[in-house]
């Protein structure tokens, strides 16, 4: 017993001992991440008030205070988050609207008709006003506290948006819309899917040096736009804020197609970069040939949030999934790398249901794709850095011997495999875009706006939202004015629905909650959606919200 005793006492002592060195191992690291937390401060104020001297030809001045970058916010419950740094990533306000009535049933058999217009017929090509200069501000300031935490409730200046509304940044998947029209035209079920693809990646082309984020969605939100000369119209809302969830549903004008989606991505900071991880279901349905296709979009990720030029990457697996064939387009966005040489590189290939290969798929989601035989390809890949280094030590003037197959002419920086089709090539951006927020000519015109588009719109779209126009319109001052009181309209509603004990209730049929959409499984996976409900364009807004 007293053998037993002693080990005992030798297990509590050794347990003892173990237990203080582990809390030594904490406080250790706890004061590392300290003093990394402050060398990074100390090190992004030093950069920016260099890159002020030299653009300004002045000495350094201290780095701005974080109440400087809080000029719209009255307290800590009115909060954005830094949804536009994805694309496609989207986060409503933190409250609800104020003044909503009852929600009636919308009529799924909503009248036809595909002439319908909404004011206009040419689209501008520039903003009213260029975009404010981010050189005075620091977006260090804001998010060093945030490292590793999920980003739903940080609050950003309006310096650092882009003058639209992350539903109009969702509609930027329309722009590559003819796409969607040559897959309908295309014989075999491959070639749509080489088309299909195409059009995936084609959707996250417009986020290119986009870093400024878009305004967040208020509850209630929507965004319509129809385009005669692309074929097509949409609706989208914003149907919930825990989780913030963006509907749409787009439509060919002659009943030809349906693309509708909810997008809510989760995004985090983790010290240099902003990562977004997209949540949702895309859903494409092809009329003619009774065809269904889904997929979710790959990850986005912004880098040198600290200090050094802001830059976007797109990483991770694609499936893009024929429900009615099997097949599938299985697409890899590749991480920058070390040196860069895979930065925005997209590679694949389109299966059969039983796995075989039909069709290799490769390019960049920032210039072009192109599609060649599966076998060509991976003898490419394979012969890649062989051939690559023969070209370094020989400097031949004799052609490569190409298998007599043409090489396709390109000017990008994708090495095009002799015997490739191209699928899809991104249009040039305007002279202007570096000025006008990066815009491409389509985005360009999402928020614009006239006297007989005001008479047909909702009162909830978001082209009448104060803020965006102002901003627009290159008053910044009242941009952040107007996002105050919209945020303090929000707080009150909050406090209105907690006297009256009543919720913002996802189900379009109940008092409050989403006119244009309700919840319900994807039909093709089962997995939870938000399906249009119908009605919107028979123009009765009678029960709209009053978010404005």
């Amino acid at each position: 017993s007293l053998l037993k005793l002693s080990q005992l006492e030798v297990d509590i002592s050794l347990r003892s001992m173990n237990m203080a060195v582990r809390n030594q191992r904490l406080e250790q690291e706890q004061e590392k991440n300290r003093i990394l937390s402050e060398a990074l401060q100390t090190l992004a104020g030093e950069h920016h008030e260099l890159e002020q001297s030299v653009v300004k030809g002045s000495p350094p001045h201290s780095v701005l205070s974080d109440d400087e970058f809080y000029d719209a916010v009255s307290d800590s419950d009115s909060a954005d988050s830094l949804s536009g740094f994805e694309t496609v990533a989207s986060y409503s306000a933190d409250e609800e609207p104020l003044n909503c009535s009852n929600t009636e049933q919308s009529n799924m058999s909503e009248k036809e008709n595909p002439a319908q217009t909404n004011g206009l017929t040419k689209y501008r090509t520039s903003l009213p006003a260029p975009m404010f200069s981010r050189d005075d501000f620091s977006i260090w300031s804001i998010l060093r506290k945030c490292i590793g935490m999920e980003l739903s409730k940080i609050a950003m200046p309006v310096i650092f948006n882009e003058p639209l509304s992350f539903l109009q940044r969702l509609t930027e998947y329309m722009e590559h819309t003819y796409l969607i029209h040559e897959a309908i035209s295309s014989r075999t079920s491959l070639d749509r899917m080489q088309c299909v693809a195409a059009f995936a990646v084609s959707a996250v082309a417009s986020q290119w040096e986009r870093t400024g984020k878009p305004f967040n969605p208020l509850l209630g939100e929507t965004y319509e736009l129809i385009r005669q000369d692309l074929g097509f119209k949409l609706i989208s809302e914003q149907v919930s804020h825990h989780p913030p969830v963006s509907a749409f549903h787009a439509e060919g004008l002659h009943q030809k197609f349906v693309f509708h989606g909810s997008i809510y991505p989760k995004l985090k900071f983790w010290g240099k970069s902003v990562e977004a991880e997209p949540k949702g279901i895309i859903t494409l349905e092809l009329n003619k040939h009774n065809e269904s296709y889904t997929w979710s979009n790959p990850t986005c990720c912004v880098h040198n949030i600290i200090v050094g030029r802001l830059w976007i990457e797109q990483y991770g697996n694609v499936e893009i999934v024929n429900h009615k064939s099997g097949e599938k387009c299985i697409l890899n966005f590749k991480p920058c790398g070390l040196f860069g040489k895979e930065l925005h590189k997209v590679e694949g290939y389109i299966q059969d249901k039983s796995k075989r290969k039909l069709c290799a798929i490769y390019g960049k989601w920032t210039e072009c794709l192109w599609a060649v035989d599966p076998s060509t390809f991976d003898t490419y890949k394979k012969n890649d850095k062989r051939n690559a280094e023969e070209k370094k030590l020989t400097k031949s003037s004799e052609k490569p011997d190409l298998d007599d197959m043409p090489l396709p002419d390109t000017s990008e920086s994708v090495q095009v495999i002799p015997g490739s089709r191209l699928l899809w090539r991104i249009a040039p951006r305007p002279p202007n875009s570096e000025q006008m927020y990066n815009f491409t000519n389509f985005a360009m015109s999402l928020n614009e706006l006239d006297k007989e588009m005001e008479n047909v719109i909702a009162p909830t779209d978001c082209r009448l939202r104060p803020d965006i126009k102002a901003m627009e319109t290159g008053d910044i001052d009242l941009a952040s004015e107007e996002k105050k009181r919209l945020e303090e309209k929000q707080r009150a509603a909050r406090k209105q629905r907690a006297k009256s004990n009543t919720e913002w209730k996802n189900k379009n049929q109940l008092a409050e909650g989403p006119r244009w959409f309700h919840q319900g499984p994807n039909p093709y996976i089962g997995a939870s959606d938000w399906l249009y409900s119908g009605g919107y364009w028979d123009r009765n807004y009678s029960r709209c919200c009053d978010i404005y």
